[in-house]
């Protein structure tokens, strides 16, 4: 890849000092900013007070402890309503379902169910057609548990507080131990696994679409399980991961 030529440095530095700020677990300081985007005191301070007489930080404190502005409220409720999921992700999905040949499916996150926002078709004669706009259970569809693997433990605790875990299938899980066990496991390999939970005879893999702490939704793909074997498993996952990194990289 030939390497861009930027224009402005100290907005590259601004950039750095804000991403600090932005990954500290508490408020940092002056020095503890110029320590860790290792750039000079001085700078560092020159490009706080002009980031915060545009509102993006605030100085709190009589350390002047450095916060980010309000301002970026505004640019995220902007951002937030002009990004097009569809748009950006069908493109690969539909290169995943060419793929695989399976179904892959979008979907978004509505009063505490998976919507479906979108569908590349199985390429397939024997295929299971959904509705467009059609919900699933979160705890019951790999989209749904690849989206609560983001949710802290106390958003996941209130999900399952205010969620009756009824059974979809014989292999639906119904406590909150085996649906806290699974979603550790999906926090671990990246990925969510449907194993006829959410609809019987359907085996589904799903990929969280997250940046930046946001969630913006997550695909899967889905198959009858009679064309299920462990080959395709572990290829589906391989492309799966694949397909969601080209999908980051546009977000």
């Amino acid at each position: 890849m030939v390497e861009k030529h930027l224009y402005g440095s100290v907005l590259l530095k601004a950039k750095d000092i804000l991403d600090f700020i932005s990954n500290s677990e508490m408020s940092p300081t002056l020095k503890e900013i110029s320590n860790g985007v290792e750039i000079s005191k001085p700078t560092v301070l020159k490009i706080l007070q002009t980031l915060e007489y545009c509102g993006f930080v605030r100085a709190v404190g009589p350390n002047k402890e450095y916060y980010l502005g309000t301002t970026f409220i505004k640019y995220g409720d902007k951002a937030a309503n002009s990004f097009d999921l569809k748009k950006i992700a069908m493109p690969f999905l539909n290169k995943l379902r060419d793929s695989t040949t399976e179904a892959v499916n979008l979907g978004i996150v509505e009063n505490n169910k998976i919507v479906l926002l979108d569908r590349a078709q199985s390429l397939n004669n024997i295929r299971l057609d959904l509705t467009l706009g059609g919900t699933m259970q979160m705890y019951t569809s790999a989209m749904g548990k690849a989206i609560l693997s983001y949710y802290s433990d106390n958003e996941l605790n209130e999900y399952i507080d205010h969620t009756a875990l009824k059974p979809q299938t014989i292999n639906t899980l119904t406590t909150r131990e085996e649906l806290l066990g699974d979603i550790q496991k999906i926090r671990q390999r990246g990925y969510a696994v449907d194993n006829i939970e959410n609809q019987d005879g359907i085996y589904c893999i799903g990929f969280p679409i997250v940046k930046h702490d946001h969630i913006f939704g997550a695909f899967s793909i889905s198959a009858p399980v009679f064309r299920v074997d462990d080959e395709k498993i572990t290829n589906w996952i391989e492309q799966g991961k694949r397909t969601q990194q080209a999908i980051l990289n546009q977000v």
